[in-house]
């Protein structure tokens, strides 16, 4: 049961640590052997995003693409100190819009395909994500990212902001470009905050992050959200890891966590619902991006465009050829009207 509850929620690695160094011979063998097993597993998997890291970096290098790898072995070491000390299954990496086209080249001149049709299609129907994915028959797969949310909504990282000040991180032979701590603590408050803390995976990120950078200036990262428009993000990620892993809220942001109601209900239901162990549910069309919204009426006009935002949802629920997508722009509404009255939204 708690090994599950781990896998749930992304951190084996900090089980094994901590079973390691306390409890380790009270493990039932059944258990043992299956955690040893995720221990090899997740240890050559690392090894391999790792070496596929490096192979992606040299060609975008070499193309001259600007790029910054987030997440990933990245986090793992920037917040953890090992490529194995966090669960992962992917490469994520943000290049300036202009530079996708070239980018998405050379990543699928790595042996890679988008799963998601061909570049029309995606233009047509996922451009508004902000990100394409890639896979190879191998099972690696690769986030390509020129926003950090969706064009529906906000988010307290601006895109443009990240090639202002790139760190970077060795990883192995070869270093790569990171986002800069404070660029990091916004990308994880967001991040988190839109999907509704639902892991403690990402709980834990945030934490470590605060607890690792103790001079971070959170008064200007809060004002920096909050000109975005989702300074709550900010706020609901200390907030809950102070309620869930017991950090401090730093000393500059307790006053503005203290006064916003919404916060600290939020926080109160992300910590009953991680106590409770329940899953989160599927966030469908995107809508669960709208809990980076600060404003109400940010929210009501992300959820208006993407109620006319054709998605490949719509595309697999009626097969149009090409020259009638626009119809989509119609129809959509009425699908999603319809699976309200029956009640699957």
């Amino acid at each position: 049961m708690l090994a599950a509850l781990a896998a749930a929620h992304g951190v084996r690695p900090a089980l094994l640590d901590c079973l390691g160094q306390i409890a380790w011979e009270t493990v039932p063998e059944t258990e043992k052997t299956a955690l040893e097993q995720f221990r090899q597993q997740h240890l050559a998997h690392t090894l391999a995003l790792t070496g596929e890291l490096h192979r992606l970096a040299a060609r975008l290098s070499d193309a001259a693409i600007p790029f910054v790898a987030f997440k990933g072995p990245t986090l793992a070491l920037s917040l953890h100190g090992n490529l194995a000390g966090r669960e992962y299954n992917d490469l994520d990496l943000i290049v300036p819009p202009q530079q996708v086209d070239a980018a998405e080249a050379a990543i699928v001149s790595l042996g890679f395909a988008s799963p998601q049709g061909d570049r029309a299609f995606r233009r047509a129907f996922l451009a508004s994500q902000r990100q394409y994915a890639f896979t190879r028959e191998d099972g690696t797969a690769i986030d390509l990212h020129w926003a950090f949310s969706g064009t529906h909504a906000p988010f307290p990282l601006a895109p443009e902001d990240v090639w202002d000040e790139p760190a970077g991180l060795a990883v192995g032979n070869r270093t790569v470009p990171v986002l800069s701590a404070p660029h990091l603590a916004l990308l994880l408050a967001g991040h988190g905050t839109k999907e509704g803390w639902a892991m403690l995976k990402w709980v834990s990120d945030f934490a470590r992050l605060v607890d690792r950078h103790p001079d971070l200036d959170w008064a200007d990262l809060h004002r920096r959200a909050r000109a975005r428009r989702c300074g709550e993000a900010v706020l609901l990620a200390c907030a809950v890891a102070q309620d869930l892993l017991g950090v401090a809220i730093p000393e500059v942001l307790v006053p503005a966590v203290a006064a916003s109601g919404r916060v600290r209900a939020r926080a109160r239901v992300v910590r009953a619902s991680l106590q409770a162990s329940t899953a989160a549910p599927p966030s469908g069309e995107h809508f669960a991006d709208l809990l980076l919204c600060d404003r109400r009426i940010d929210r009501i006009a992300g959820a208006l465009q993407l109620t006319f935002t054709p998605t490949a949802g719509d595309h697999d629920a009626l097969k149009l050829p090409a020259a009638l997508w626009s119809a989509y722009y119609v129809t959509r509404p009425c699908r999603l009207a319809f699976r309200m009255v029956l009640g699957r939204t």
